[in-house]
């Protein structure tokens, strides 16, 4: 059987991200994950205290830099170790722990505009939060974004608001949808976090997600399981109240779903996490990335399947 989809080098049936980095830059792109010391609205007394109940203490960045080092050390320590890899890569700098815009327009370009013009980096990498979005900082990012490649990463994770409610996200749907416009605004691109196996949701809700997800103007997309991590809040209400958490199969057959529910212009730039392994709990199906990518894509092919085909179907020619 044939493959025909035109967004991929390595005979996937969605828009890799290999694909885009390779096509818009024509070499091997790497990732440098930053801490920036910053903290959340719902850590802080803002919008509440403690966090999303999935989230560590490193604020979704334990593979970030140690927040002790000022950022360009942990740059540098960090592309040293990559470069031992691949030798002619280029990086993108990624501030990837808690919200990277919940400061200051001056606080930010203390931060960010260090890594404009550094060698061998193409672009910046900032995960946010929609609601930390006001019109200076997009105005702010914007015109970082004629001097270094911008791209934006907006943690949804769930179109449900009783889902956000019950894991203390303190952000809606629709407060989430008025921050991705702002970006939108400013031509900035977006990239999109969710997450399958919320406690409390359906299938059908996980696929409502990424039905909606593929309406909004966006140009990627992160999709990765729930993780229960030890000693967080959400640890602590599973072993005393558990509830059911995705098998493996359940989540290679919903992902395929989803796909198929993306527009296929949108970049799909992750299909697993990367827990920390040592604080994992569940589940445990989860650490074995490669076998999991592996069987996502032997799944399309055996249903003759591709991302965006229930939306755009006339778009692939399917071929025995």
């Amino acid at each position: 059987m044939k493959n025909l989809f035109k967004y991929t080098l390595d005979n996937k049936r969605y828009h890799t991200y290999n694909y885009f980095l390779k096509t818009k830059y024509h070499q091997k792109v790497a990732k440098v994950t930053l801490n920036a010391d910053f903290t959340c609205p719902n850590r802080d007394g803002r919008l509440g205290y403690g966090g999303c109940t999935f989230c560590g203490s490193q604020g979704a960045g334990e593979y970030a830099g140690d927040v002790n080092d000022d950022l360009m050390t942990q740059f540098v320590s960090q592309s040293q170790i990559m470069r031992r890899k691949w030798p002619d890569c280029a990086f993108i700098a990624y501030f990837q722990a808690y919200t990277n815009t919940y400061a200051s327009v001056d606080v930010l370009k203390s931060r960010f505009e260090p890594f404009v013009g550094l060698d061998h980096v193409v672009g910046i990498a900032i995960a946010t939060r929609a609601d930390c979005i006001t019109e200076e900082i997009a105005a702010y990012l914007a015109d970082l974004n004629t001097r270094t490649d911008v791209y934006l990463e907006l943690g949804l994770q769930t179109i449900h608001d009783e889902t956000a409610k019950r894991v203390n996200r303190c952000e809606t749907f629709a407060t989430f949808q008025k921050g991705l416009a702002l970006l939108r605004k400013y031509h900035l691109d977006v990239c999109v976090h969710i997450i399958n196996g919320l406690p409390g949701e359906t299938y059908e809700m996980m696929l409502e997600t990424a039905r909606q997800v593929g309406k909004l103007d966006i140009q990627g997309l992160k999709i990765h399981s729930l993780y229960i991590m030890k000693h967080t809040k959400l640890y602590y209400e599973y072993l005393e109240k558990p509830f059911p958490t995705l098998s493996r199969e359940e989540y290679i057959a919903l992902v395929v779903d989803q796909l198929r529910l993306i527009p296929d212009h949108v970049v799909i730039e992750r299909l697993t996490g990367d827990a920390m392994v040592s604080e994992l709990y569940l589940p445990e199906w989860s650490i074995n990335k490669t076998t999991i990518l592996n069987d996502i894509d032997k799944l399309m092919v055996k249903q003759d399947v591709y991302q965006g085909d229930l939306i755009s179907p006339s778009i692939y020619i399917k071929e025995d």
